[in-house]
C-alpha cells in the first residue's frame, strides 16, 4: 500500500475504535428528558440519535461526545461554559443548539433536528436533464435554477453576517455544511472548525503569528492563544483524497497558506459554494490535495458563464469578486455580498418563486435522507471555540429574504419556541407570543388570529400551509424567544402560507425593561414588510411602549399564563401573580387588566358574580385610568356592563372602543355579538359572531358570552350548531356543546334528540350549567319528576357553589309554574345573575311574554325596547 492508503486505513481504524467507545445503541432509552427514537449516524466523533423531547414534544438531534473529549477536564469546563454562549447565536439560517447535558458520565449536546438534505447532496443529486458536460478533474453535479440559487444564497449570506457580527468565523463553509430543509430554508451547520496552520499538519483552535495591523470594517481579530485553550486533532482524516477533500476545495488562499484569518476567509469559501451552485462544479478541484492547493493559490476558476451561458452577468461578477485571491479586493463583509445578491434578485424578478418549488430535483420521500446538524467534527469544536466573542448587546437587523408581498391581509403568530434552555421559561415564551399577537392586532388592515387559537398549534407536527388553511390566513409568523439574565431576544420569521416561502426574518434583542418596545418593534417590522400602511393612531400606539419593571412584567406574564388555563385554581393563581406585579409597580396597567379578566372568569363560572364582578370592574377602571389605550380592559369592562349592570349604552361604548384599539380583539367582537343578540339585532349579531369565528376559530368555551349560546339566543340555529360541532371537533369532551345542541333540537321539535344531547352533556361534564339545561329540557318535554329532581339538586348545590337563579326560573317556566319562575327571575336580577341579559330573547321564556310581570321585569332590568 502507498502512504496515502496506509494513512487512510489508520484513520478508519481510529474512527472505528472511538465509535466503539461511545457506547451501545440506545434506542428506546430515555436520556434526561429525551427519548431516543433511532440512530442517525456515527463515527469517530460520536453517535447521533434522533430523540423526542418529552417536555416540549419536539424532535432533536442528540449527539454523544467521544470518550477522549469526555475525559479532558479543561476541555469539558470550557465546553460547559461556552455551550451556553453558543446557543445565543439564534438565527433562522443557523442550526440551533438547545442544550448540553450528561448521561452516565457521557456528555451530549442537543441540537435542532432538521429534515431535508445538505446543499452538497442537492448539487450532486442525479437524474436531472440540466447536468452539464463532464470536465476532467471536476466533480460533476446539478446546478440550481437561478431563482433558487439567489433565494438560498441570500439566506446563507445573512446567516454568515449574523455570525460575523458576533465575532465568529466559520472556517469551513462548503455545500456539505449548508442544509436545505424540506421547506426550502437554508441552515448553516458546523460553526467553529479550527483553522489550518502552516506546516504542522494539525488543526488548531488558534493559529500562531501576528494579527494583521488593520482589519477591514466588519472583520474580527483572531483569538490569541491566551484567549482560549488549544485543541489539536489529526488533519489526516480531513485531507486524504476520497475522505473529505471538499474541505480543502473551499479553503481561501490565506487559509491554505496558514495565515491569520478574518471574516473574509468565509466569503471566499462562500464564493466557491456559489460557483458550485451555479455550475454544478467545484471552482477548484483535482485528484490530489496538492493539485487543489495549487489551484486555490495560483489559478483562476473557469468563468461560470462559459460553463453555463444563462447565468446573469451580475451573478458571475458577484461570484468572481467573492473568489478574488487578494482578500483586500474581494467582498469585505457578508452584508455587502448579501446586498448585491438581493439587488440581483430584485432586478431579475425572481423573488416571487418559492424555494421549495424551484429546487427541481427534490428527492422523493423514499429517498429523502434525514440529515441533521449534529454531524462532523466541527459541530463539536463549535462549542469550544466559536462562541468566544458572543455578546448580548444591540439589535441586529436582517436583510429581508424576499421582497414584501402586497396581498397579505391576515396572519397567525404561532407559539414562539422557548430557546432559553429552561423548560420553566415556557410561560415567558407564551407571554411573548401573546404580546406580539396583541401588538399586531392593533393594526386595522390586518386580521390577526387570537392567542387562544394560535396556541392550539404548540408542538404541532402539521405543516405551515396546513395550519394556514385551517386558520384561513395569508401568512404565518413563527420564531423563538431566548431569555438570558436581563436580556431577551426574539427571532421572528414571516412565511407565505400558500407557498410556504420565507418572506422575511429579523432578530431583535433588548434589556427586559424594554421588552414592550421590543414587541412593538417586531410588529412594526412585520407590518412594514407586508406593505400595510399604519394609521397615525396605530403608529403612535405601537411606538408608545414605555419601559417596564422587569419583575412586574414577569409576574404579569405568569398571571396571564394561568388566566388562559381557565380553571378556578388557575384564576386564583393568576390573581396572586397580578397582585405581585402591582407590588413591584402599582402603576402597571396590564396587571390591573389581568385582574379584571381573572375576576370576570371566576364570576362567570365558579363563584357568585356579586362577590367578584365589583372587583373586576374596579381593576378594569384602574387599568384604563393608567392607560386608556389598552383594548383588554375596555373589553372586560364592556362585558361587566353588559352581563352584570345591563348598562346597554355603556357596554356598547366599551366594546366599540376595544375594537377601535384592537380590531382583531376576539373578546371585543364576541362581547359585541352578545350585546346585539340580547337586543334582538340579529343581523348585527351575526356579523360580529362571524368576525369572532374568523379571529378565534379554535377557541372552546368563552365564559360570560359563550359563542355557542349567542347564536342560539339570536335564533340562528345553524350557526349555533356549527359552533357546537366545531367545539366538539376541537374538544370531544366539551359537554356544554352537547347541552346547547339539546336546546337547539328542542326548539326544532326534536324532543328525543334534545334529551339525548342534554344527557350527553351531563355525562361528559356533570357540573351545574349542563345540569341546568338538562332540567329545562326535561321540564319542556313533560318529564316533571325528573325536572323537579334537578331543581332540588341545584338548590342543594347552591350552598357550595354558584347556581344560576335565572336557569331555575327557566326550568319553572317550562313546568308552567309561573309564580315560581318569576320569583327566581327576580332573584336573578337582584343578584346580578350573568344570564339576565338574555331575558327578552331566550326562546325558553316565550311562555312568559304575555304576562304583565314579564314586561315589568324587562323595564326594571333596563331593556331599551322589546325586540319581539
Amino acid at each position: 500500500m502507498n502512504i496515502c492508503q496506509v494513512r487512510a486505513l489508520t484513520c478508519l481504524q481510529r474512527q472505528s475504535k472511538m465509535a466503539a467507545r461511545v457506547g451501545p445503541l440506545m434506542i428506546g432509552e430515555t436520556v434526561s428528558h429525551y427519548r431516543i427514537r433511532e440512530k442517525l449516524g456515527g463515527g469517530g466523533m460520536g453517535v447521533v440519535y434522533k430523540a423526542e423531547d418529552t417536555k416540549l414534544h419536539r424532535f432533536v438531534a442528540l449527539k454523544f461526545l467521544p470518550e477522549a473529549l469526555a475525559k479532558d477536564r479543561q476541555a469539558l469546563e470550557r465546553f460547559h461554559r461556552e455551550a451556553q454562549a453558543a446557543s445565543a447565536l439564534d438565527h433562522p439560517n443557523i442550526c440551533t443548539i438547545y442544550e448540553i447535558g450528561e448521561h452516565e458520565g457521557q456528555p451530549f449536546i442537543a441540537m435542532q433536528f432538521l429534515e431535508g438534505q445538505t446543499l452538497g447532496h442537492r448539487i450532486v443529486e442525479a437524474g436531472s436533464s440540466r447536468r452539464l458536460p463532464a470536465q476532467p478533474g471536476h466533480p460533476q453535479g446539478v446546478p440550481l435554477q437561478i431563482d433558487a440559487l439567489l433565494e438560498l444564497a441570500i439566506q446563507i449570506a445573512d446567516g454568515l453576517d449574523a455570525a460575523h457580527q458576533k465575532g465568529i468565523i466559520h472556517r469551513d463553509i462548503k455545500p456539505a455544511n449548508i442544509f436545505v430543509t424540506s421547506r426550502g430554508q437554508a441552515k448553516i451547520l458546523d460553526f467553529g472548525l479550527a483553522k489550518l496552520t502552516g506546516d504542522a499538519g494539525v488543526l488548531h483552535a488558534v493559529g500562531p503569528g501576528p494579527a494583521p495591523a488593520r482589519l477591514p470594517q466588519g472583520a474580527r481579530k483572531e483569538l490569541s492563544p491566551h484567549d482560549t485553550p488549544t485543541l489539536s486533532i489529526d488533519l489526516e482524516c480531513l485531507t486524504i483524497p476520497g475522505t473529505a477533500v471538499g474541505t480543502v476545495a473551499y479553503m481561501s488562499p490565506e487559509q491554505a497558506r496558514g495565515e491569520d484569518l478574518d471574516t473574509r476567509t468565509d466569503l471566499f469559501s462562500f464564493g466557491g459554494v456559489l460557483y458550485n451552485m451555479a455550475t454544478g462544479r467545484q471552482a477548484f478541484a483535482g485528484s490530489t490535495t496538492a493539485m487543489i492547493f495549487t489551484q486555490i493559490l495560483r489559478d483562476s476558476p473557469e468563468p461560470p458563464r462559459k460553463l453555463r451561458p444563462e447565468i446573469p452577468h451580475k451573478l458571475e461578477e458577484i461570484i468572481l469578486k467573492a473568489l478574488d485571491k487578494d482578500r483586500t479586493l474581494r467582498y469585505q463583509t457578508a452584508s455587502d455580498l448579501r446586498a448585491d445578491l438581493s439587488r440581483l434578485r430584485r432586478d431579475t424578478g425572481s423573488a416571487g418563486v418559492a424555494t421549495a418549488q424551484t429546487l427541481e430535483a427534490e428527492p422523493s420521500p423514499r429517498r429523502r435522507t434525514k440529515l441533521v446538524a449534529a454531524t462532523g467534527l466541527s459541530a463539536l469544536l463549535a462549542l469550544l471555540v466559536a462562541a468566544y466573542a458572543l455578546n448580548l448587546g444591540g439589535v441586529r437587523k436582517r436583510q429581508p429574504a424576499t421582497p414584501p408581498s402586497p396581498t397579505l391581509h391576515s396572519l397567525a403568530v404561532l407559539p414562539l419556541q422557548n430557546l432559553s434552555g429552561d423548560p420553566q421559561q415556557e410561560y415567558f415564551a407564551e407571554g411573548m407570543t401573546e404580546e406580539l399577537i396583541t401588538d399586531l392586532a392593533k393594526i386595522s388592515a390586518l386580521r390577526v388570529i387570537s392567542r387562544t387559537s394560535a396556541m392550539q398549534y404548540k408542538g404541532s407536527k402539521k405543516s405551515l400551509p396546513e395550519i394556514a388553511r385551517e386558520l384561513k390566513v395569508d401568512a404565518v409568523v413563527e420564531g423563538s424567544v431566548t431569555r438570558g439574565g436581563n436580556r431577551v431576544r426574539i427571532t421572528a420569521q414571516l412565511i407565505d402560507a400558500l407557498t410556504d416561502r420565507h418572506l422575511w426574518a429579523e432578530s431583535y434583542e433588548r434589556d427586559l425593561k424594554d421588552v414592550l418596545g421590543l414587541q412593538s418593534e417586531v410588529a412594526r417590522g412585520i407590518a412594514r414588510e407586508i406593505g400595510i400602511k399604519l394609521t397615525p393612531q396605530e403608529q403612535h400606539r405601537l411606538e408608545a411602549a414605555r419601559p417596564v419593571n422587569p419583575e412586574a412584567h414577569d409576574a404579569c406574564v405568569r398571571g396571564n399564563f394561568h388566566v388562559n388555563k381557565g380553571t378556578k385554581q388557575d384564576q386564583e393563581k393568576a390573581i396572586d401573580y397580578f397582585n405581585q406585579a402591582l407590588e413591584k409597580d402599582h402603576t402597571y396597567a396590564p396587571a390591573y387588566a389581568g385582574l379584571a379578566m381573572a375576576f370576570n372568569s371566576l364570576g362567570s363560572n365558579y363563584v357568585p358574580p356579586g362577590e367578584v364582578i365589583p372587583k373586576a370592574r374596579s381593576a378594569a377602571l384602574k387599568a384604563l385610568e393608567l392607560d386608556d389605550s389598552l383594548a383588554e380592559p375596555h373589553a372586560a369592562l364592556g362585558t361587566i356592563l353588559l352581563v352584570f349592570d345591563l348598562d346597554w349604552s355603556g357596554a356598547e361604548r366599551e366594546f366599540k372602543r376595544a375594537i377601535e384599539l384592537n380590531p382583531s380583539s376576539a373578546a371585543g367582537h364576541e362581547g359585541y355579538a352578545a350585546y346585539y343578540a340580547a337586543l334582538g339585532r340579529r343581523q348585527d349579531a351575526v356579523r360580529e359572531m362571524r368576525r369572532t369565528q374568523e379571529l378565534d376559530p379554535l377557541s372552546v368555551g368563552s365564559g360570560l358570552t359563550d359563542r355557542a349560546v349567542t347564536p342560539y339566543m339570536a335564533r340562528e340555529d345553524e350557526m349555533a350548531i356549527e359552533q357546537c360541532r366545531r367545539d366538539l371537533d376541537i374538544s370531544p369532551s366539551y359537554g356544554f356543546a352537547h347541552s346547547v345542541l339539546g336546546m337547539v333540537a328542542l326548539d326544532r321539535g326534536q324532543r328525543d334528540l334534545a334529551l339525548a344531547e342534554a344527557r350527553k352533556g351531563v355525562e361528559l361534564d356533570p357540573s351545574t350549567p349542563q345540569l341546568e339545561i338538562l332540567g329545562s329540557i326535561e321540564a319542556a318535554i313533560g318529564m316533571r319528576a325528573e325536572a323537579l329532581g334537578v331543581i332540588e339538586t341545584l338548590k342543594k348545590r347552591s350552598s357550595e357553589e354558584y347556581v344560576c337563579r335565572y336557569e331555575l326560573g327557566v326550568i319553572y317556566a317550562a313546568l308552567d309554574q309561573k309564580d315560581a319562575a318569576f320569583e327566581w327571575l327576580h332573584k336573578a336580577y337582584d343578584e346580578r345573575d350573568v344570564c339576565m341579559m338574555w331575558l327578552q330573547v331566550d326562546p325558553r321564556l316565550e311562555s312568559l311574554h304575555s304576562d304583565p310581570r314579564f314586561r315589568d321585569l324587562a323595564r326594571r332590568a333596563g331593556f331599551p325596547t322589546s325586540p319581539m
